[in-house]
């Protein structure tokens, strides 16, 4: 039986690898009844803080807690967390309800849990397939499945869209978010924020190992703001004219001037009364891939040897930083289960797959 806290705490996190930082002082929480994504550059310390927090390494300083525990002192963990930071480990030769069936035995858990599981992430007609000649969309979905056998309260899933196509992407939308709507909790990892951005409630985002932003999607969308960039004959006439109206500006290296909050027919009818010609004027809209690269922006930067721990990216920029915190929404009643109606013969929908959440 569940506690129904399912709660991840992540507090002080930091792990070096000798002079290395992989991760520095890194705090966050993860809640339940919410999908959490994890995001970052390839490097940033997703995949380093998951095992801490799986407790397959250790951290050099902080803790990390699943439902108020050290994941190695949690009772029947198989039940409490269900994980996927690997999709390639898997017996060649071996058949994917003989795979299942040897976790399942290891887990003490009934074969039957191997079949449910399989139909959940739909690889029923799978089943007696080699796991060597699936491809990579298909080992993820297997991977997935073994997570499930526990019929766990939590799901911990490092880059799970990796592999699959459209439709699998839009199969593993439906299925996060209905499973965290039945109450439980998804921490999922990605290095792209538009491939997370239609499933994910509440994002955590980090670069070179330090958190830049933790708060709900739509406080991060409420920071997407319009720019100007226009090019003046005077352009100091125009600064001064733009003052006047208390819009903010940025000086670009190209000679354009960027205004923030305001669109090109603003600034163009500013610049009329101020009696200065516009040789240029484009109106530009950041969108959520633009803000998230802002906020890991120098992670990897050309011409500028990397410090051991992240800058502060709400330090500069025309747009500024994004408004912080945010308390996560209640999710609503639901259910997950696999991808289409059930056909004949197979397991219901249910809320997990012992049925015993």
């Amino acid at each position: 039986m569940h506690d129904n806290s399912g709660r991840i705490v992540v507090q002080g996190l930091t792990k070096s690898f000798g002079p290395i930082h992989a991760v520095h002082d890194l705090s966050f929480a993860v809640e339940p009844g919410v999908v959490t994504g994890f995001l970052g550059p390839n490097g940033s310390g997703k995949t380093t803080t998951l095992r801490m927090i799986l407790g397959l390494i250790s951290p050099t300083e902080g803790t990390a807690t699943v439902n108020g525990l050290a994941f190695h002192r949690l009772p029947r963990p198989a039940s409490v967390v269900g994980a996927v930071l690997d999709a390639q480990s898997f017996h060649p030769g071996r058949t994917a309800i003989g795979h299942l069936r040897c976790y399942a035995a290891a887990m003490g858990v009934p074969d039957e849990q191997a079949q449910r599981a399989l139909h959940l992430v739909g690889l029923s007609n799978a089943a007696r397939r080699r796991a060597g000649g699936f491809s990579l969309g298909m080992r993820q979905r297997l991977a997935l499945a073994t997570a499930l056998l526990g019929d766990p309260q939590i799901l911990v899933l490092d880059e799970p869209a990796n592999g699959l196509d459209p439709e699998g992407i839009a199969w593993l939308r439906n299925f996060l978010r209905s499973f965290a709507a039945s109450g439980r909790t998804v921490l999922a990892s990605s290095h792209l924020l538009r491939e997370m951005e239609h499933t994910v409630d509440h994002v955590v985002i980090i670069s070179r190992g330090q958190c830049v932003y933790d708060g709900h999607l739509e406080q991060l969308r409420a920071a997407q703001r319009t720019r100007a960039l226009v090019r003046a004959s005077d352009p100091t006439a125009l600064v001064s004219a733009l003052a006047e109206h208390d819009l903010g500006h940025e000086q670009l290296p190209d000679g354009r001037i960027a205004v923030t909050g305001a669109d090109s027919r603003a600034v163009g009818e500013i610049a009329l009364r101020a009696g200065v010609a516009l040789h240029e004027a484009n109106t530009e809209q950041l969108d959520l891939e633009q803000l998230f690269f802002q906020l890991t922006s120098g992670q990897y930067a050309g011409n500028q040897p990397p410090g051991p721990y992240a800058p502060d990216p709400y330090a500069q920029g025309p747009y500024g930083p994004p408004p912080q915190g945010g308390q996560p929404p209640q999710a609503g009643p639901g259910a997950w289960g696999p991808p289409g109606p059930p056909s004949s013969g197979q397991p219901p929908h249910g809320p997990g797959i012992g049925g015993n959440a």
